[in-house]
């Protein structure tokens, strides 16, 4: 090599740059399933306490039960943000439920939660950013590549009306037996319309996506 030419270097010595420590994606960041499942634990014990007794025990009880899992994930060191919010969330509604002396107050913040969430995911639609897409991939950190697959932009989009579908149903039963004081039908609604419709909704997107992978890309 002359001093004239320019050194070069052979790309299998030089050393892969490190890209630091992984970002915990966002399931990771909620705790995972267990968080996903504990911050919905003080709702479960209030409507089955409302059901089994009065309003102040079942207030009583909700609060308790949320203070006790934050507690139990400080002992693990477990992240603290879903069990917190759960606390903030079931503080809310122990809070209207006690002011106006009705059970049935309980599960108006969960009412326009769903109210809330079945508009965002009708309008996330029609803007051509369907929902069930960029949650499922902001969870597993995967970006919002997937964007630019027709195949995918279609199977999220039928997955994103899926759940616009069961938020509107939360809404129009519990609506009903919020509006005819139908206390403890509306707690057995809570219950029976929140694990096992996301569970539906979830299986409808896990379908409508591998079938959509499955399926040949269209011609240009």
């Amino acid at each position: 090599m002359t001093p004239e030419q320019p050194a070069t270097t052979d790309p299998a010595s030089v050393e892969p740059v490190s890209a630091g420590p992984a970002r915990p994606t966002m399931l990771e960041q909620m705790g995972g399933l267990p968080g996903i499942v504990a911050s919905t634990i003080p709702v479960v014990v209030f409507v089955i306490a409302n059901l089994l007794l009065e309003l102040r025990p079942a207030v009583i009880a909700a609060l308790v039960s949320g203070v006790a899992i934050a507690g139990w994930r400080i002992m693990r060191r477990q992240p603290l943000q879903p069990a917190m919010s759960g606390l903030f969330g079931v503080g809310i509604a122990a809070f209207l439920a006690y002011r106006s002396g009705e059970a049935r107050a309980f599960y108006l913040p969960g009412l326009i939660y769903s109210a809330a969430c079945g508009l965002a995911f009708l309008i996330s639609a029609l803007v051509r950013w369907p929902l069930a897409g960029v949650i499922w991939h902001g969870v597993n950190g995967d970006g919002q590549g997937w964007r630019r697959d027709p195949r995918l932009m279609r199977a999220y989009t039928w997955a994103t009306l899926l759940w616009a579908l069961v938020f509107v149903a939360r809404v129009v039963v519990q609506g009903l037996l919020y509006r005819y004081e139908e206390e403890t039908w509306l707690g057995i609604a809570r219950l029976v319309m929140g694990y096992p419709l996301v569970g539906v909704a979830l299986l409808g997107t896990i379908w409508a996506v591998r079938r959509a992978r499955r399926s040949p890309l269209p011609a240009v």
